[in-house]
């Protein structure tokens, strides 16, 4: 008897226990998930912030300039017009990059490593989303063959995530173009490779031994591709690689990647 009364009397303390332990799972969650939206918010605010600089609330979201102006700030070693607000709020702030269809409409960043603003705004400031930023061995005011452009794939489409929807071809028949921005000239970026692959693959390569070695890196990410995109590339032209992360393949290795011919804009 008395055992029973035992089992009785610890049937609503071990509920009580459980219910505990259930509420402290889901105000952590809460709380995570509360910590995940303002930071999200957070990031889309000093972005918004951002472009209103850049574009100064413009209506046509690609800032126009004519391809004179752009030779004659190059040649000058002067950065465009519409970079100087910019660049008095950051030195590191090397370029701009809007792809229709997505979220992406952003400043690029430059440092002396990849790692410092995988973790930073614009602003310098830490953040989850950290920010778009250039390979650290590029030149911006030089003829690199590939210059390399990093991104987050944030959930929700911010920074590179919506970089995926080019996985759908009606996505790039739709928007085959990006539109590049740097400080010293204007250029759309035509695609010519989409696909899924692994950090173990060194497409992020920014130079090369020889005509050769270029000719077979730019061959070998072409046949890599998804899908064809009927933009011929070859020797003669820069490319830009957009890289961000992709889960298909392997959860912590996984890349996504979208490279395309350079072309400067008139």
């Amino acid at each position: 008897m008395l055992s029973q009364l035992t089992v009785i009397y610890r049937k609503p303390i071990v509920q009580k226990g459980i219910w505990l332990l259930w509420s402290i799972i889901f105000l952590f969650a809460a709380c995570k998930l509360t910590v995940y939206a303002a930071d999200y918010y957070a990031n889309r605010r000093i972005l918004a912030e951002a472009s209103r600089i850049f574009h100064q609330e413009a209506v046509v979201p690609v800032p126009n300039s004519s391809g004179a102006e752009n030779k004659e700030a190059a040649a000058a070693g002067k950065a465009r017009p519409q970079f100087q607000p910019l660049l008095a709020i950051n030195q590191d702030i090397v370029g701009w990059l809007t792809i229709d269809g997505t979220e992406v409409d952003y400043p690029i960043l430059q440092a002396a490593d990849n790692e410092f603003y995988l973790t930073r705004n614009y602003k310098k400031e830490q953040t989850r989303a950290g920010s778009i930023f250039l390979d650290f061995r590029n030149r911006i005011n030089g003829a690199d063959p590939n210059t390399v452009i990093y991104g987050h794939r944030m959930k929700d489409n911010s920074m590179f995530g919506s970089l995926k929807k080019y996985l759908d071809k009606k996505f790039f028949d739709a928007h085959p173009v990006i539109y590049y921005d740097t400080l010293y000239g204007s250029y759309e970026l035509e695609i010519f490779s989409v696909y899924r692959t692994t950090a173990e693959v060194n497409y992020i390569r920014t130079s090369f031994n020889s005509e050769r070695d270029y000719a077979e890196f730019i061959e070998q990410s072409k046949g890599r591709s998804e899908y064809e995109t009927g933009v011929h590339v070859n020797t003669n032209d820069r490319i830009v690689t957009l890289s961000t992360c992709d889960y298909a393949l392997d959860a912590e290795e996984g890349r996504l990647v979208v490279q395309a011919r350079l072309v400067e804009r008139e």
